[in-house]
């Protein structure tokens, strides 16, 4: 009977506590991101651990990057506003499954990584204006044949947990009755091994992101980037919605570094020049449709 009370109590108490995280959510985002730096004197940055050039461990473990630079000029123009010059960057790891709800529930105040801004991911969290746009395409061994979509009738297709590329597969299929075997990655790097180690065929992603892996692959040779692109996507850095402050400053920092040719410059040093670990060059000219996005910043999304 003491025992029952007990856990009939312990229950209670759960359900009291649990019933007030909400809340104390829900009052978080309500004073604003801003309001709650001040308070904290902290501001928490989602990285990703492979997304290579945008978000990535350098050597020293360390999170690095053209998305993380960008990030770090937010900071800046955050601790002027706030006239906090100490104000401490934490660093929080997400994957493509987990960066919405993380972001979303407070526990990182901007995502720093290689995330699409979708309208319909605009219901749950919001995003600066585009910093990258790219195409959706397949990476295959270089030896393996395929070279368009067609080509993967039969064959092992992997793509990571929580990005748009299986559906966009799908959608290009078009009725033509596709029979594909899908594998699915916790992050690219894990997607990547599977077509390195003949588990899958073919890897859909992102070109830049594809090219990342190459570069960092042990025999880049043995790879190719190919067949037709799936869609034209955008990438955003991605903070709490219903927030127009803190949006606003987002916005003025993005649009004002690519007014300036401080972003082009970000871009070169991440994506045309060695980056750490290893010194690789991924080697990935700036394409029409990012000048694009820098001539005329836009969040509206796709």
């Amino acid at each position: 009977m003491a025992s029952a009370r007990l856990s009939i109590l312990a229950g209670a108490a759960c359900l009291a506590v649990c019933s007030l995280m909400p809340l104390a959510a829900a009052h978080a985002q309500d004073s604003g991101t801003l309001a709650k730096i001040k308070s904290s004197g902290s501001i928490t940055f989602g990285y990703r651990e492979s997304s290579f050039g945008f978000s990535y461990l350098d050597a020293n473990l360390k999170p690095v990057g053209y998305s993380i630079d960008i990030c770090n000029r937010i900071v800046d123009a955050v601790k002027t506003e706030l006239k906090m010059p100490g104000i401490e960057t934490r660093y929080q790891a997400v994957t493509s499954a987990n960066r919405i709800p993380l972001v979303a529930n407070g526990t990182v105040d901007i995502e720093c990584g290689s995330t699409t801004n979708l309208v319909e991911r605009q219901k749950q969290v919001a995003f600066s204006p585009d910093i990258f746009r790219y195409n959706v395409r397949m990476l295959v061994k270089a030896d393996s044949g395929i070279r368009s979509i067609a080509d993967l009738q039969g064959r092992t297709v992997v793509t990571t947990t929580g990005t748009t590329s299986f559906r966009l597969l799908r959608e290009a299929d078009k009725g033509k009755n596709l029979e594909v075997t899908n594998l699915a990655g916790k992050d690219h790097t894990e997607s990547f091994l599977l077509v390195e180690n003949g588990r899958a065929q073919a890897f859909v992603l992102d070109d830049i992101l594809l090219a990342g892996q190459v570069a960092n692959a042990r025999s880049p040779k043995d790879f190719v980037i190919t067949g037709e692109s799936l869609r034209t996507e955008n990438q955003s850095l991605m903070f709490r919605k219903d927030d127009p402050e803190f949006k606003a400053l987002v916005d003025r920092v993005v649009g004002g570094m690519m007014k300036s040719g401080e972003m082009e410059r970000l871009y070169n040093r991440w994506f045309m020049s060695p980056i750490p670990p290893k010194n690789i060059n991924i080697n990935y000219p700036l394409n029409a449709e990012t000048k694009d996005a820098f001539a005329n910043p836009s969040s509206k999304g796709i």
